[in-house]
């Protein structure tokens, strides 16, 4: 059964940096296509970042030049280092992976089929 599980998350102040790890098990990873979505409270869960099994990566208008998506197939994870930190980035931030999204741009919540828990991130003004 494949699982994800994030962890990193916590409190920064803005302009701070944070990295946040995903760890994946139960599953052949190396040909995955693997997300991080946030949800900020009262808000609809949006995409963040994606890399797939090729190690090509697609941001988020929101937050590109200021987080980075990167995986170590080695080790089965996949982080998302946010620099220059914004209170509008407080949200949960979510891990996803998919099988089949390794030839498309992947920003859609239904279109992955597998989810972590969640770590809390909270940029202080």
């Amino acid at each position: 059964q494949v699982q994800l599980v994030e962890s990193g998350g916590g409190l920064v102040q803005a302009g701070g940096s944070l990295r946040l790890s995903c760890a994946a098990s139960g599953g052949t990873f190396l040909r995955y296509t693997m997300g991080w979505f946030r949800q900020a409270p009262g808000k609809e869960r949006e995409f963040v970042a994606h890399i797939r099994p090729g190690y090509d990566t697609f941001h988020a208008n929101s937050v590109k030049g200021r987080f980075t998506i990167s995986r170590d197939k080695a080790k089965n994870t996949v982080y998302l280092q946010m620099n220059s930190m914004k209170p509008e980035d407080t949200a949960i931030y979510y891990c996803a992976a998919d099988p089949h999204l390794s030839h498309t741009v992947a920003v859609g919540r239904s279109q992955y089929t597998y989810w972590g828990q969640g770590t809390q991130v909270t940029v202080s003004s």
